[in-house]
């Protein structure tokens, strides 16, 4: 089944997969067939909880920059390939901004998502200064024959000034990238670990797009975001002690998805 037609007739929760620091990082110490396996196990864990979907990122590459060596995908299309034969959804997001690498992830490892930053207007980061990307991304994406490949673009993304775009609303920035034909947008707390606000996504519920939240999921919050969002991407409050940088911790897995699920079930 396409990720697509899975999202029309389920609201999803997709779990987090920070990779250990690849090739090339300041961190990076574990070889590639470790990180690859490492991957595995977590996504082995995620689908063995209920989970229908992952998503991985390389988020222990810090500090990150706005370019990446091939290296970087190469490794990501090899975990990716490995994780979609475990038969999950998958996704991909390449730090920081590298998002024509995402697709390029998705596109060798048969994904079916990438998460973005920068789709539409900008933003300084980090890093820097991202720029918007939708009208080149979208362009690759018909090059490389992607189009079932689904890109959920973060707006007014964490970890991020955005007083460059202080008129500009989250909604204006929402129906930018849906006239920019994103088919999802993610919402965020100010950072990894806080919260998104329950009224920024009530506030997109007439868009024709995907609404995700992107941060700060926990089983106790999970209920104020289920009504108002179709994608639930979790991860901190998953691994052990909350901390992202941690391993998960299969009982976390079990009970964030038990508790996800009944919820559901009584809407």
């Amino acid at each position: 089944m396409e990720f697509r037609t899975w999202l029309e007739r389920h609201k999803t929760v997709v779990g987090m997969i920070h990779l250990a620091a690849l090739p090339g990082a300041p961190g990076h110490s574990l070889t590639v067939p470790e990180i690859v396996e490492t991957a595995v196990r977590e996504a082995r864990m995620y689908k063995d909880a209920g989970f229908p979907a992952v998503l991985i990122e390389n988020m222990n590459d810090v500090p990150y920059t706005r370019t990446v060596g091939p290296e970087i995908p190469a490794v990501m299309a090899v975990i990716g390939d490995r994780i979609r034969a475990l038969d999950l959804f998958c996704g991909v997001q390449v730090l920081a901004g590298c998002n024509r690498e995402a697709m390029a992830v998705a596109i060798a490892a048969n994904l079916d998502f990438i998460r973005v930053e920068g789709f539409v207007f900008g933003h300084v980061a980090d890093e820097g200064y991202i720029d918007a990307c939708a009208g080149e991304l979208l362009r690759y994406r018909r090059a490389v024959n992607g189009s079932g490949i689904l890109i959920f673009a973060d707006i007014k993304k964490k970890h991020c000034a955005h007083a460059v775009t202080a008129d500009v609303s989250l909604r204006e920035t929402a129906e930018a990238a849906a006239m920019f034909e994103a088919d999802g947008v993610v919402v965020t707390g100010s950072r990894t670990g806080l919260p998104a606000d329950p009224d920024d996504l009530a506030a997109l519920s007439d868009l024709p797009l995907i609404r995700a939240v992107g941060s700060g999921l926990t089983t106790e919050n999970i209920a104020a975001f289920v009504p108002l969002a179709d994608v639930f991407i979790v991860g901190s409050s998953l691994k052990s002690g909350g901390s992202w940088r941690n391993a998960p911790e299969m009982s976390r897995l079990r009970h964030f998805y038990e508790t996800f699920s009944v919820i559901c079930a009584s809407l």
